[in-house]
């Protein structure tokens, strides 16, 4: 896939605008490493909350981030080991990976109820970014079948933690 498009990837799961077209489908290499790479994110940014939030509800919610993106990852460890596949680093997990360490750094700066705020919000958006990747670009264009299967339970669970992160935030208004 060429840089470009990827980056572009990166670009468009953050701001949440239209999918690449299909021609700049990512390789499965290169999907392992995107979706293992979002779930770190989750997870760095969940452990910030857990140390900087006093909210009973976000603290609830970060714990389940780092709960349920570990596994999740341990899973896609695992698979990419039993296929012989090493993740590729790529401009896209990259661009995550920047994007997100602006954000943890802008969230690191806030405290009480506006660092819960920002941080809950962040997490309603970022849910929402991460699932229509996997939805319009992700999952379709994974090869591996067993790949393709992990996809698609990460994505039932992720619609899950938009829900859940959707509910704290209507609660912290």
């Amino acid at each position: 896939m060429p840089a470009r498009s990827l980056a572009a990837l990166a670009v468009l799961c953050l701001l949440g605008a239209a999918p690449v077209q299909a021609q700049d489908k990512p390789t499965d290499p290169q999907i392992a490493h995107i979706a293992y790479t979002a779930g770190v994110i989750d997870i760095e940014t969940a452990k910030l909350a857990v140390e900087k939030s006093k909210t009973p509800a976000v603290e609830e919610f970060a714990n389940g981030m780092i709960r349920d993106h570990e596994a999740v990852n341990v899973q896609a460890l695992d698979l990419v080991k039993k296929l012989k596949v090493t993740p590729e680093d790529n401009d896209t997990s990259k661009a995550l990976t920047q994007a997100a360490t602006k954000k943890r750094n802008e969230l690191a700066g806030l405290d009480g109820a506006a660092f819960d705020k920002a941080y809950i919000e962040n997490e309603v958006a970022y849910h929402k970014q991460v699932n229509d990747a996997l939805e319009t670009l992700l999952i379709p264009s994974a090869e591996n079948a067993e790949l393709k299967s992990l996809l698609e339970t990460g994505l039932k669970l992720f619609q899950g933690h938009q829900a859940h992160a959707e509910h704290v935030a209507a609660e912290l208004k």
